[in-house]
C-alpha cells in the first residue's frame, strides 16, 4: 500500500476524478466572435424567411415599425426600441402567430439635411434643388445601410432585403394620395397665421419639432403713454406692459387687458401707471418707486383707449383678451399680432392687421426703421437703449425661464405670421378624440396624454421651406392665383412619383406635370406654376400606415405600435391624424410606449443634442449580453395562440392579451424608431 501513495509534492488532476461527457462545445462562450457566426447561418439559411413560411396561413399579428431617421449610427436608446420590437415579434411567432415584421426609415426632412450638409461640408445655398436632394438621398441610403447591419448584429429579425424607406417612390406615391384625400375632404388649407418659426433653418416647424430649454432673457416694463383715453383715462397717463421679448416692441399693436381683471391707476414719481391690482405691489418694487392708488376699472371698462407705440409715431389699441393672466407682469400684455398666436387671434378679432417685421432668417425688414437689418436678439439691446432714452423703460433685469427650441438646431425659435399649407385638426378633432377611446394604451394613461394634446392643439402646419422632402403638391394659375388640387391633379402627380420619385417635382415644369387640358376653375388660365413647400416629415411617417400596411398587405388597422412615450405628441398622433381624417379610425389596436435611456444628467439620448453612446452597438461587445442589459423593465405576459396550446388564453391582470386567435377588439385602456 506505501508503495502506492501518492507524493505529497504530486498535484492532483481533479478533471479525472469526475465522470464528464466528451463534447466539442466550447468552454467558453466567445460571443464577440460565436454571434456573427451564428448570424451568418441566420443569413444563410434564410430563417426569417422559413420562419414566415411555417407561419403561413396561422393568424396575424402585425407589430407596425415606427421608421428611426437615416441621419447616423444607431445608439443604444435606438438599440433599446428595435431589442422590444424584436422580442415582441419573436415572442407572438413563438405563441402560433404569423409575424411578419417589415423594418424602416424616415429619410426626409432636416434631420437628414442637417446631418448630410454637416458632414459632407457643405452650404444649401451653393447647392440647386436637385443637388441638395441627391446629396440628402446618398446620405440617407448609406446610413440606412450602416443601421441595417447595426441591427442585424444585434439579432433582429426582419424583411432587411425589402425595407420600406419614405423615400421611396411608391411610399411617396401613397403619401401624395393621403394628402389628396385630406384635401378632398376640406382638411387642407392655406392661410396666414402665427406659426413657430426656426430663423436659424428657415422654415416653420410643427409642435412636434420644438422642445423646451432654459434660456436668459431680458425682462422689460416699458410704458404707453394714453393719447385718448375714452373718458376713462387721463390723456398722459401710462399702461404698462412687461415682457421678455423686447425685439418683439417695434411690432406692437395693441395692449391685452383681462375684461374681468381689476386694474388701477396708481400715482407715483413716474406718472400715472395703470397695473392690474393683484400685481401692483411687485410692479412698484420693480420700478423702485411707490404709487397711491387714484381710481380703479374693470378691464372691459378700458376696452378700446388709445395709447401711443414707445418708439413709433402710431397708436397701440387697449383690447381684450381672456389669455391675460396674474401670474407674471402687470397684467397688461404687450401684443404683437405677427409675433404670436393669441396675438394674432386678437388681431383678427379687432381688425389690427399684421405687422411682422422680420424676415425668414431672423433679421429686421425696413419695417422695422432704425432696427433694420438687425438680427432679432442682437436687436434687443438697441430697442430697450432707445425706449431708456425716450423714457418710456421703467424697469429692466433679466429672467430665466422656459423657452422654445427648434428639435434639430437647438437654437432659441420665435413666431411669425406667415402664409403656410395646414392640416385643419380642428374638422376631424371629435373623431380623433373617439378613435382614441377605441386604443388599448400601454400604459393606460397614454390615452390621456395623446387624449389632451390633441384635444388643445392647434391646425397642424404642414407646410415646410425645405426641399429635401415630398413637395406639397398644389399648383397656382399664374393668372389670378387661385390654387389647384383636383382628384385629377393628385393622381397625375401620384402616378409620376410611383414612376419617377419626387425629383420629378423639381425636374418638370408645372404643365409636364398637370393632366392635358387643365383649366383654372376661377379665371380659365392655362399656365400654373408648382408649389415650392414641401411636407412637413411628420407628414411623411404619419402616411406610412397607408404606405406600408396597406401596399404590403399587412392588414389595416394593425395590432401593434410601439416606440418611446416621447411618440405621443410625434408619431403615435401624425398617424392618428392621417388616419382619421382619410379612414375614420385610428390605424393601430393598440400602443405600447416604454422609456428611454438617458444621460448622467438625466436627458433622453439623443443624436441631434450629441449626448449618445455608440459602445455596445458596433460589434465589439456581445449583443446578447446588450439585449439583456437593455431590458430591465418588466413586460406584459403575452399569452399563447390556442391553436398552438389547445389551452384557453389566461388574461395579464395589468395587460390582458395582446394575441389572440384574430386580431381582437381591443377596447380602450424623440422621430420614432429610437432615432
Amino acid at each position: 500500500m506505501a508503495d502506492h501513495a501518492p507524493s505529497s509534492t504530486a498535484r492532483l488532476d481533479y478533471s479525472k476524478t469526475v465522470n464528464l461527457p466528451r463534447t466539442d462545445f466550447p468552454m467558453k462562450a466567445n460571443l464577440p466572435a460565436r454571434e456573427p457566426e451564428i448570424q451568418r447561418r441566420w443569413r444563410d439559411e434564410d430563417l426569417y424567411g422559413r420562419v414566415r413560411r411555417a407561419r403561413e396561413g396561422a393568424p396575424r399579428f402585425v407589430l407596425h415599425d415606427g421608421p428611426p431617421y437615416a441621419n447616423g449610427d444607431i445608439h443604444i436608446g435606438t438599440a433599446l426600441n428595435k431589442v422590444l420590437k424584436d422580442i415582441v415579434v419573436k415572442f407572438a411567432t413563438m405563441r402560433g402567430f404569423d409575424a411578419p415584421y417589415v423594418p424602416g426609415w424616415d429619410t426626409h426632412g432636416m434631420p437628414i439635411e442637417h446631418a448630410a450638409l454637416r458632414a459632407l461640408g457643405l452650404n444649401r445655398r451653393d447647392l440647386s434643388a436637385l443637388e441638395l436632394r441627391h446629396k440628402c438621398q446618398e446620405f440617407a441610403l448609406k446610413y440606412r445601410d450602416v443601421q441595417r447591419e447595426e441591427f442585424k448584429r444585434l439579432g433582429v429579425l426582419g424583411d432587411w432585403g425589402d425595407p420600406y424607406m419614405t423615400l421611396h417612390p411608391e411610399y411617396e406615391a401613397r403619401q401624395i394620395q393621403v394628402f389628396g384625400q385630406m384635401a378632398q375632404k376640406g382638411y387642407i388649407y392655406k392661410g396666414l397665421k402665427s406659426v413657430y418659426w426656426c430663423a436659424s433653418c428657415e422654415t416653420a416647424l410643427a409642435e412636434a419639432e420644438v422642445e423646451y430649454y432654459d434660456k436668459k432673457s431680458a425682462s422689460i416694463y416699458v410704458a404707453f403713454a394714453v393719447t385718448d383715453g375714452k373718458g376713462k383715462l387721463p390723456e398722459g397717463s401710462r399702461v404698462v406692459i412687461w415682457t421678455t421679448t423686447p425685439w418683439t416692441i417695434p411690432a406692437n399693436l395693441a395692449i391685452a387687458l383681462h375684461p374681468d381683471f381689476e386694474y388701477g391707476l396708481y400715482d407715483t414719481p413716474k406718472g400715472r401707471l395703470l397695473l392690474a391690482k393683484d400685481l401692483a405691489a411687485p410692479s412698484l418694487q420693480a420700478f423702485g418707486v411707490e404709487g397711491k392708488l387714484i381710481s380703479s376699472y374693470r378691464g372691459s371698462d378700458l376696452e378700446g383707449v388709445l395709447t401711443r407705440h414707445p418708439l413709433f409715431d402710431r397708436s397701440s389699441v387697449v383690447v381684450l383678451g381672456e389669455h391675460v393672466t396674474l401670474e407674471a407682469g402687470t397684467g397688461c400684455v404687450h401684443t404683437a399680432p405677427g409675433h404670436g398666436p393669441e396675438d394674432f387671434d386678437l388681431g383678427v378679432k379687432y381688425n389690427l392687421g399684421v405687422l411682422n417685421p422680420v424676415d425668414e432668417r431672423g433679421c429686421f425688414t425696413e419695417e422695422a426703421g432704425p432696427f433694420a437689418g438687425m438680427f432679432i436678439e442682437q436687436a434687443n439691446g438697441p430697442v430697450i437703449e432707445a425706449m431708456r432714452e425716450n423714457g418710456s423703460l421703467l424697469a429692466q433685469g433679466t429672467l430665466t425661464h422656459s423657452y422654445a427650441h427648434c428639435w434639430r438646431c437647438k437654437n432659441p425659435i420665435l413666431y411669425r405670421a406667415t402664409e403656410q399649407w395646414f392640416a385643419s385638426v380642428e374638422g376631424f378633432r371629435r373623431q380623433a378624440l373617439e378613435a382614441i377611446k377605441q386604443v388599448r394604451w400601454i400604459p393606460a394613461w397614454g390615452e390621456e396624454r395623446i387624449g389632451n394634446m390633441v384635444a388643445d392643439r392647434a391646425d397642424w402646419c404642414i407646410s415646410r421651406q425645405r426641399s429635401w422632402g415630398v413637395p406639397i403638391p398644389i399648383f397656382y394659375c399664374r393668372q389670378c392665383g387661385h390654387y389647384l388640387a383636383t382628384d385629377a391633379t393628385i393622381d397625375a402627380v401620384s402616378e409620376l412619383f410611383r414612376r419617377e420619385g419626387a425629383d420629378a417635382w423639381w425636374r418638370y415644369e408645372a404643365d409636364r406635370i398637370l393632366p392635358p387640358g387643365v383649366t383654372c376653375p376661377d379665371c380659365g388660365g392655362r399656365e400654373f406654376r408648382k408649389e415650392t413647400d414641401t411636407m412637413d416629415v411628420w407628414f411623411d411617417s404619419g402616411s406610412s400606415h397607408a404606405a406600408v400596411l396597406e401596399s404590403r398587405g399587412l392588414g389595416w388597422p394593425c395590432d401593434l405600435y410601439l416606440e418611446g412615450s416621447d411618440q405621443h405628441r410625434g408619431w403615435f398622433q401624425s398617424s392618428l391624424l392621417t388616419a382619421v381624417a382619410t379612414r375614420g379610425r385610428a390605424p393601430y389596436r393598440a400602443v405600447l410606449t416604454h422609456g428611454f435611456v438617458v444621460d448622467g444628467e438625466g436627458r433622453k439620448m439623443s443624436k441631434s443634442v450629441g449626448n449618445v453612446i455608440y459602445q455596445g452597438v458596433r460589434g465589439r461587445h456581445p449583443a446578447a449580453v446588450g439585449r439583456v442589459l437593455r431590458l430591465q423593465g418588466r413586460h406584459p405576459g403575452f399569452p399563447r395562440h390556442p391553436e398552438a396550446t389547445g389551452r384557453g388564453l389566461p388574461q395579464d391582470p395589468q395587460h390582458g392579451a395582446l394575441f389572440a386567435g384574430q386580431p381582437p377588439r381591443l377596447e380602450s385602456g424623440g422621430g420614432p424608431g429610437g432615432g
